[in-house]
């Protein structure tokens, strides 16, 4: 990673702080990943992005902005990527998941406040994060209070335009989300200096529809009996897929996939046979919170399915593609947008019949409900589903955490309870 000081040095980021964070990260990646037995040998294409997440994929960034391409950062995957590709824009996932950033983002933000949040903040205003430098424009959305407020203080520090999310699912949400789409767009002609064509979006949806389809093999065959890749690992090339080129993503996902079939075809699983399955719910993982998914599968569970941002909602559901103009193909985004079921709609049923479906297809003997502590939507949503799991005879176990380890041990003597339990 030596090579970019420079590169980060132009970017103005805290050189020193930065150093920290590129020491500790090594060691917790090599604990959590790399002591995996039997992993899939196309892993090595994401090990090779996190030995170099700061570095390889931010200078890419950096020579399409020299060549006059715009690059803009999203927190939510409401906000439709095919839009700024349409544009000849690079999009970039800017959440965080480390605690490291917690404290930049706790100086002008309630402690109260997620960690998803605070961390997101607190990696712009404190320098360390070059995706975080490079982005042109942040593009919010209003799926909670406490992300409403964020965007008032990044917007001090970078140019930022919010999208307002829907709070329900009527007919006229869906067209009143298709017009935040066609008003975006105006904003990204306006800043790419580029026109949207229905030609142009035509193409942009069918690449983001191929990167969807290709992370779904590999979801696909986590519904084997066999268990031929770890939640750890294919938790890392979704976390992954939010900032990679959408066409180099798909390719490497497609790459995992066929090597995923080819080994339940022969039996390769990485868990012994009767290991408790297990699916995973809640609030996003943003890249690098592994915490939970590495005590799970160090306490005699996999975890074979996330239903979260960092799993199936972000790439279930397909854009239509024969729409021909661009008001219908705004339509056709708004409609597949609005399917992906986050807490802050109301009412949320349909996140009840995805969970009870997803434990029906991926075979699951157990579902553990996370929450990023702080999180109102999804803490008061837990109620919900844990209720609905228990009526439908799903053994349930809701956990609140946040970034920090000092949980750890708490979560292990309960996580491994629940695994015991399940018999």
């Amino acid at each position: 990673m030596s090579n970019y000081v420079e590169m980060w040095k132009s970017l103005g980021m805290d050189l020193e702080t930065h150093d920290a964070l590129c020491q500790v990260l090594p060691t917790a990646f090599g604990d959590v990943y790399l002591s995996q037995k039997s992993r899939p040998e196309a892993m090595n294409f994401w090990d090779f992005v996190v030995s170099e997440i700061h570095g390889i994929r931010p200078s890419e960034l950096i020579e399409a902005q020299k060549n006059g391409q715009k690059v803009f950062g999203t927190f939510c995957v409401y906000v439709p990527d095919e839009v700024v590709i349409a544009a000849d824009g690079i999009v970039t996932g800017l959440c965080g998941g480390s605690q490291f950033w917690v404290p930049d983002g706790e100086a002008v933000l309630p402690k109260s406040t997620c960690p998803l949040i605070k961390a997101s903040v607190g990696a712009r205003l404190g320098r360390t994060c070059p995706f975080f430098r490079i982005a042109d424009m942040y593009v919010g959305e209003t799926t909670c209070d406490g992300k409403k407020k964020a965007w008032e203080i990044l917007g001090q520090d970078v140019p930022l335009h919010i999208m307002d999310v829907p709070q329900m699912k009527r007919e006229k949400d869906i067209v009143k989300w298709a017009e935040e789409i066609e008003e975006f767009a105006g904003v990204v002609e306006k800043l790419t200096g580029n026109t949207i064509t229905p030609e142009k979006l035509n193409h942009a949806i069918k690449i983001i529809n191929e990167k969807r389809k290709a992370l779904a093999r590999v979801f696909e065959a986590r519904k084997s009996k066999l268990l031929p890749i770890s939640g750890k690992d294919a938790l890392l090339m979704m976390q992954i897929a939010f900032f990679d080129d959408p066409v180099r993503c798909a390719q490497m996902a497609n790459k995992l996939a066929d090597e995923l079939e080819e080994r339940i075809t022969k039996g390769v699983s990485v868990f012994p046979e009767g290991t408790k399955r297990i699916l995973l719910t809640g609030t996003p993982l943003a890249i690098p919170n592994w915490k939970l998914h590495h005590i799970i599968e160090t306490s005699g569970a996999a975890v074979v399915c996330e239903e979260m941002c960092t799993g199936t909602r972000y790439f279930e559901n397909l854009v239509d593609e024969t729409q021909t103009t661009l008001k219908e193909q705004y339509i056709a985004l708004s409609q597949r947008y609005m399917k992906t079921n986050c807490a802050c709609f109301t009412p949320n049923t349909g996140r009840i019949d995805d969970i009870l479906r997803m434990a029906k297809e991926y075979q699951v003997d157990g579902v553990i409900d996370v929450n990023l502590k702080f999180c109102c939507l999804y803490d008061t949503e837990g109620y919900t589903v844990e209720k609905a799991l228990k009526e439908a005879g799903i053994p349930v176990l809701g956990i609140e955490t946040d970034y920090t380890d000092t949980d750890e041990q708490q979560l292990r003597t309960r996580i491994e309870a629940f695994v015991e339990m399940l018999g």
